[in-house]
């Protein structure tokens, strides 16, 4: 039976079914970040609209670091798993620098066709509950951040709590 995350956001809920046979190492961490709370009250911290929203960085705790927003992970980093889930609406990977290995917590959830990712980002897990949600997210007005990109929030929203349930057969958590 596959697990899901149900994310729990200032905004709503959001119900992932999780892919661990297209992404095991990358599920297995992601659930056990979850289980330990750290993601609870780190933000959404960049909304690109029509692209996706970016969240899971722990120095979003922070408002004096938020300069370091984006920057910040578990300490320790994931062998990339590109597998051939196409990044659609609602698919969650996990966002990286530069070097395909260097995922670590932080991740995003597809706000329409970016299936020029594919093969490129590690997808491990889609939506299956609370597309209104992430609607309303994707729809946050946001700012220029310090790179002159259109995606920082002019409100936080924020994620509450990550918690894994097992899938039932409705699919929902």
């Amino acid at each position: 039976m596959n697990e899901v995350a149900v994310i729990k956001t200032s905004r709503g809920e959001m119900v992932i079914e999780l892919w661990p046979d297209a992404a095991p190492k990358t599920v297995e961490s992601f659930k056990q970040l979850a289980q330990t709370g750290f993601y609870d009250g780190t933000l959404f911290h960049r909304i690109v609209k029509g692209f996706m929203i970016q969240g899971g960085c722990p120095l979003t705790k922070d408002p004096a670091r938020e300069n370091d927003w984006g920057t910040g992970g578990p300490g320790r980093t994931l062998r990339a798993e590109f597998n051939d889930r196409s990044h659609q609406r609602g698919v969650v990977s996990m966002a990286r620098a530069q070097h395909p290995d260097s995922a670590g917590s932080q991740f995003f959830i597809c706000l329409g066709d970016a299936s020029f990712l594919d093969r490129k980002y590690t997808a491990f897990g889609r939506l299956t509950q609370g597309d209104d949600v992430l609607g309303l997210i994707g729809d946050t007005p946001v700012t220029s951040n310090n790179s002159g990109e259109q995606s920082k929030p002019l409100t936080p929203v924020t994620v509450e709590s990550i918690r894994v349930a097992a899938q039932t057969e409705r699919g929902g958590a």
